[in-house]
C-alpha cells in the first residue's frame, strides 16, 4: 500500500511563463528526465514524480518560482511538451494538463493504449477515479484545476493534480502512484500537499473505512429527508481533534514570501555544491565540457542538476536552494541567467547523446558532482552566505544574459 510522503503549503499564483523561459524548462526537463531514466529506468522516474519534494526542487532548478503553485502546471506542461517527441524512444507518455486539457486525459489514454500495448480503456477509468477521489471524496476546501497522468509503455502511472483555494488564495497538489496501488478508495495517495486548513473530510483515509460502509448502509435504508435531518441535528457536536485527524507526517511550508532567505535553504548542502564545482570541476573539466563558453558558473549549476537526477528523497527538503542554478523568472532569487541556463541544457544534451552510444564518460562526470558535493558538505565549514551569494548574482547578471519577467537586466 503507498504512503503519504508528506504535506506542503503553496501559495497561489496567477500568471503565465514566458515564452523564453518556456521553451528552456521543456528543453532541460526533457534532458534530464532523459538521464534519470538512462540511469534508473521508467519506474524510478514515475516514483520522483510522485515525490511532492522532489518535484519543488525539480521545477526550482528550471527557473521557475522556487514556491507557488506555478511550478505544478509549468513543470507539467514543460514535461509533455518536451517528451512528447521522445515517447517512443523513452516509454513515458504525459497525458492531461489544466483546464480544458485535464478533460482530454482519458482520450489520451485510450489512445496511446492502442498505439503501445496497455490497456487504455482500464486507465481512462483510472484517470477519472482519481479525479473523483479528489474532488469528492476529499472535500478539503481545494477546486481541482490540473489533473496529469504519466504512464509508462508498461502501463505504470503517476498523477499529479492540483486544487486552489481563492479564498485562502493557496493551492493544494495531490500525488497519486500505482505502484503498490490496491484501492482508490483506501488511503491511496503517494502524498496530499498542502498547509493543513482546520477540519476537512477525507473519505480515503483507512480510518474511514467504517464510515463510508455506514454511509452506503443509510443510502439504502434512510430517505433523503432524514438524512438531512439527522446531519443537521450533528452539526453542533463537538469533536476531539485527536478523532479528526492529525498532521502526523512532516510537511514543506512553502512560505508566502518571494525572496529566498538563508533560513529556507540548508547551508550546509549549498556549502557542499559550491565545494564540489571548485573541487570536482577542474579535475573533470576535459572529460564533462568540451564545450566552448563554459565556465565555473555552469558547473555550479549542474551540481545541483546533477543532485535532481542521483540525489535520495532527503535531499529535497529545501527547494529553494535549487533555485540558486537558474534563478527565478520573477527575479527571485535573481533573474534567470540565460547564457548559463542555456550552457547547463548544451552540456547535458551532449552527455545523453553520449550515453546512447554507451559512451557515459559526461554523465558519469555529472553523476561524479553530486557525489562530491555529498562528501564535502560534512567537511566544509566556511563559504559564502545565501545572501552573498544571491548579491553577487545580482550584480553580474548582466554579463550572464539575466532576464526576468520585467526584461532584460
Amino acid at each position: 500500500m503507498v504512503q503519504k510522503t508528506g504535506i506542503a503549503n503553496l501559495p497561489l499564483h496567477y500568471g503565465r511563463v514566458p515564452t523564453w523561459l518556456a521553451n528552456r524548462m521543456s528543453k532541460l526537463g526533457a534532458i534530464m528526465s532523459q538521464a534519470i531514466i538512462h540511469h534508473y529506468g521508467r519506474d524510478e522516474f514515475l516514483r520522483r514524480l510522485a515525490n511532492p519534494f522532489w518535484f519543488q526542487s525539480f521545477g526550482a532548478v528550471m527557473g521557475m518560482d522556487w514556491h507557488s503553485s506555478g511550478i505544478t502546471t509549468s513543470v507539467i506542461g514543460a514535461l509533455k511538451r518536451g517528451l512528447k517527441p521522445l515517447a517512443r524512444e523513452l516509454g513515458i507518455h504525459v497525458c492531461g494538463g489544466r483546464g480544458k486539457y485535464s478533460r482530454q486525459t482519458p482520450q489520451e489514454l485510450i489512445s496511446i493504449g492502442s498505439r503501445v500495448g496497455f490497456n487504455g480503456q482500464e486507465l481512462a477509468q483510472s484517470s477519472r477515479l482519481v479525479a473523483k477521489v479528489d474532488s469528492a471524496a476529499i472535500q478539503d476546501g481545494f477546486d481541482l484545476y490540473l489533473h496529469s497522468f504519466i504512464v509508462s509503455d508498461e502501463g505504470k502511472w503517476t498523477v499529479i493534480q492540483q486544487g486552489m483555494n481563492t479564498h485562502n488564495k493557496q493551492a493544494r497538489r495531490y500525488h497519486w502512484l500505482s505502484e503498490g496501488l490496491k484501492s482508490f478508495i483506501d488511503s491511496p495517495h503517494a502524498a496530499i500537499e498542502g498547509h493543513p486548513q482546520g477540519n476537512i473530510i477525507n473519505l480515503t483515509d483507512q480510518r474511514a473505512k467504517r464510515s463510508r460502509s455506514i454511509q452506503i448502509e443509510l443510502l439504502k435504508t434512510l430517505s433523503p429527508e432524514r438524512i438531512l435531518s439527522e446531519a443537521s441535528r450533528c452539526e453542533n457536536i463537538n469533536v476531539p481533534s485527536k478523532l479528526i485527524g492529525e498532521n502526523t507526517i512532516p510537511y514543506l511550508n512553502m512560505p508566502m514570501h518571494h525572496e529566498v532567505k538563508a533560513k529556507n535553504i540548508s547551508s550546509r548542502r549549498l556549502l557542499g555544491n559550491i565545494a564540489a564545482a571548485i573541487d570536482r570541476g577542474p579535475e573533470d573539466f576535459s572529460e564533462l565540457l568540451l564545450t566552448p563558453k563554459v565556465g565555473a558558473r555552469t558547473i555550479f549549476a549542474l551540481t545541483l542538476v546533477a543532485e535532481i537526477i542521483h540525489g535520495a528523497p532527503c535531499r529535497f527538503s529545501d527547494p529553494a536552494r535549487f533555485s540558486l542554478a537558474h534563478g527565478g523568472k520573477d527575479r527571485h532569487p535573481f533573474p534567470v541567467p540565460i547564457k548559463v541556463y542555456d550552457e547547463t541544457i548544451n552540456v547535458l544534451k551532449t552527455a545523453v547523446q553520449k550515453a546512447k552510444l554507451n559512451q557515459n564518460d559526461k554523465l558519469d562526470a555529472i553523476k561524479r558532482l553530486d557525489k562530491q558535493a555529498r562528501q564535502l558538505e560534512y567537511h566544509i565549514t566556511k563559504g559564502p552566505s545565501v545572501g552573498e551569494i544571491i548579491a553577487h548574482e545580482k550584480d553580474v547578471s548582466s554579463l550572464y544574459g539575466g532576464r526576468s519577467i520585467f526584461g532584460f537586466e
